[in-house]
Order: C-alpha cells, then structure tokens, then sequence
C-alpha cells in the first residue's frame, strides 16, 4: 500500500512537470483583444511532451481508482 502510494506521489509530481513545462499559448492576450488565431502543429519535442503529458495523466488516474479499490 505505501508503495503505491509513492508511485502515485511520483507521478503527480512527473504530470505536474509537464504541464508547466507546455507552451501557453494565447496567455493573457486573448483577455486584452489580442487573439492570435494561428494554429501551430506540435511537432518533436513539444508533441512528445503533450503525449507524455496524457499518458502521465492517464497512469495517474488508474493508480487512484486502484488505489480507491484497494
């Protein structure tokens, strides 16, 4: 049980990172009228990252329901 729970620890902290580690994109700017609607393909690192990302998020997210379970 401890086990599990220090995977879980480990990888909320690994999601945690690759969140914060995306691009923004818009920001604020949409708030002040400054849209910029250009749509950019993710390409080598950032669209493994955002892969990373929802794997990450999708183990995080089994490990709780067993966790639950269990």
């Amino acid at each position: 049980m401890k086990a599990m729970q220090i995977i879980q620890i480990i990888i909320a902290v690994a999601l945690m990172v690759a969140v914060l580690l995306q691009n923004r994109g818009a920001g604020l700017s949409g708030v002040f009228g400054g849209s910029n609607n250009v749509y950019l393909a993710k390409r080598g690192f950032e669209k493994k990252l955002f892969v990373a990302t929802i794997i990450l998020s999708i183990i995080f997210f089994a490990i709780s329901l067993a966790a639950i379970i269990l």
